[in-house]
Parts: C-alpha cells; sequence; structure tokens
C-alpha cells in the first residue's frame, strides 16, 4: 500500500509538470501556427488542461479500469467547478463579458444530459463513446468556422484578450513551443501510468470501487492544471479566462475523455454514479452557469459567496466520498 501511494503522489507531481508544460507548448505552438487567440483559449488552453485525464482515463480503459475512467471525468468535472472556480471567486470575485463562453455553457449543459441517457441502461457503449467524440469534433469544427467568419469580433472577444495576454507572458520560439509539447505530452504518458497503477492499488487494497478513487484522489490531482491555470490567469485579471478553462476543460472531460474510454472499453455506469455523481455534476453545472449568465437583469459575475456555496457543495459532496470510504474500510 505505502508503495501505492508513493506512485499516485509521485505520478501526480509529474503529471501537473507536464500539463503544464505542455499546455504552454501546445498554446505558443498554435499561436506561432497563425490560429487565432480565441481558438487557442477555447481549444487550446481550455482542452489542453484537461490532457492529464485524457491520459488517465485512456490508460485505466486500457487496463480493464474503465470505472476510473469515468470516475476521474466526473470528478474532475466537479473538482473544477466546486474546488477551483469556486475557491478563485472566494479570493477575487469574477466578472463575465466572453460571448463564446455564453455559447459554450449550452453546449455543456446538453453534453451533461446525453451523457445521463448513455448510461441509463447501465453501461456507456463503443458506439456511444463514438458519438460523444463526434460531438466534440463537430464542436470544434463549428468554433473553427465561426471564429474565421467573425473574425474581427472574435479579436475583441474578452476571451480572446485574456488569451492574448497569457500568450504574451509565455512568448517562446515555435521550435521550443514543440519540444514543450512533446516532452510534456510524453511525461503526461508515463506520469499517468504511474498514478494509475497507484490507484488501482489502493482501491483494491481499502475493498472500494476503483469510481470512487477516481472520483476523489485521482480526480482532484488531474484538476490541478486547471488550477495552476486559473491561478495564473486571476493574477492578470484574465478573468474570462479563468471560466473559459472551467468550461472548456469540462465539455472536453463529458464528451472528449469519457467518448475516448468508452471506445476503448464499454464502461459499466452503476445507477449510484447517475444518482449521485451526475446529478452533483449536473447540479453544480447549473449553478454555475446561472451565476455566469446572470439573472433577472443582474450581468454574468460569480461573486464571493457565490463562490462559498459552489465550496460547501463540493466539500459536502467530498465528505459523503469519503464516508463510504471509511465505511467500506472499517467494515472490512
Amino acid at each position: 500500500m505505502l508503495l501505492a501511494v508513493s506512485a499516485v503522489v509521485g505520478g501526480l507531481v509529474v503529471l501537473v509538470w507536464s500539463a503544464e508544460r505542455f499546455v504552454e507548448g501546445a498554446a505558443a505552438t498554435a499561436n506561432r501556427l497563425g490560429l487565432s487567440p480565441l481558438l487557442v483559449g477555447m481549444l487550446v488552453i481550455g482542452f489542453g488542461t484537461s490532457a492529464p485525464e485524457l491520459t488517465v482515463s485512456a490508460l485505466s480503459a486500457a487496463q480493464g479500469n474503465p470505472g476510473l475512467a469515468l470516475g476521474n471525468a466526473y470528478g474532475s468535472n466537479i473538482a473544477n467547478i466546486g474546488l477551483i472556480l469556486g475557491l478563485v471567486a472566494l479570493v477575487s470575485p469574477l466578472a463575465v463579458h466572453s460571448s463564446v463562453i455564453r455559447r459554450e455553457l449550452p453546449v455543456l449543459g446538453a453534453a451533461t444530459l446525453v451523457s445521463a441517457l448513455m448510461m441509463w441502461g447501465g453501461v456507456i457503449s463503443r458506439l456511444e463513446g463514438s458519438l460523444l467524440l463526434l460531438g466534440l469534433l463537430l464542436f470544434m469544427v463549428v468554433s473553427i468556422i465561426q471564429s474565421r467568419r467573425e473574425e474581427a469580433a472574435a479579436r475583441a472577444d474578452a476571451l480572446a484578450m485574456d488569451t492574448v495576454q497569457e500568450l504574451d507572458a509565455h512568448a517562446m520560439s515555435l521550435g521550443k513551443g514543440l519540444a514543450l509539447t512533446l516532452g510534456g505530452l510524453a511525461l503526461l504518458v508515463v506520469s499517468s501510468r504511474l498514478l494509475v497503477w497507484g490507484a488501482v492499488d489502493i482501491a483494491q487494497g481499502l475493498g472500494v470501487s476503483d469510481v470512487i478513487i477516481g472520483l476523489t484522489v485521482v480526480a482532484v490531482g488531474t484538476s490541478l492544471p486547471e488550477l495552476a491555470s486559473s491561478i495564473s490567469a486571476l493574477r492578470r485579471k484574465e478573468h474570462d479566462l479563468v471560466l473559459g478553462n472551467v468550461v472548456g476543460s469540462n465539455l472536453f472531460n463529458t464528451l472528449g475523455v469519457v467518448g475516448l474510454a468508452a471506445v476503448i472499453a464499454p464502461i459499466e455506469a452503476g445507477r449510484e454514479v447517475l444518482l449521485r455523481d451526475w446529478s452533483i455534476m449536473t447540479a453544480m453545472t447549473v449553478i454555475m452557469a446561472v451565476f455566469a449568465l446572470g439573472w433577472k437583469g443582474r450581468a454574468g459575475r460569480i461573486n464571493r459567496l457565490e463562490g462559498g456555496v459552489l465550496v460547501a457543495v463540493y466539500a459536502v459532496y467530498t465528505g459523503y466520498l469519503v464516508s463510504l470510504v471509511l465505511s467500506t474500510t472499517s467494515g472490512a
């Protein structure tokens, strides 16, 4: 068990470091190759911070632990909203200006509802996983086309301006960007293998499902790149980039991470996952959307009180999961 815990801790440390290098390199490379700042912010940074979830979940499914993949994806979504967005809003209230984020939120909501329909039968099949990946591909294609059609408006979008500041802060040559991208990706794979092995061993040792381990330890660990990226953006007052990271990452987790894992190996989704974890994820997504989009004439803004609500919901949910682990181990 000690070796497994060491593998998880060591894997998470390398995972977070390599993910940050991967996102920096990929963003700089995309910028050097002429991708617009808006698309860099939406697709490269927003989706790139989900690279740990993607590699961990793909390896989990390939090694016969698809439950860990599902727990990692949904647990990361919950942590992104409750832990990361909530904590950031407690430090500094977030004003929302980007029209792109307002368009992404309904897509995230639709993807979340579709995932429930797929879990209703108890299994997310390879075909359903392929449909999720197709949905992600269509979203990316539409985003690219729309960005090119509305090039002038895209440059003026708040998310695009935040991304420009972020790219300027990490300016680098094309060669260095490619090196960081490839090197970060290689380390992501290595650290993910270490993390998955340790997490599965811990789950077996404690007698709990790998879904629970994915929802807690692994989910928080793979969400750390989003936290680091959000803190960096907050220091520069790039509020739209903070929310863009969370929304983009959750969308990628729901469609890309779960979709790829299901294509590799069908995912058994017990009714408790739908009633407990999906319900919490959906409720927090709706709460985030209401806060970000505004209501009753109120401008989109996540203030400290609302951030506290998100953190409180996450704390209660995590506490409940921990109690399940403790009850299982004490019963054993």
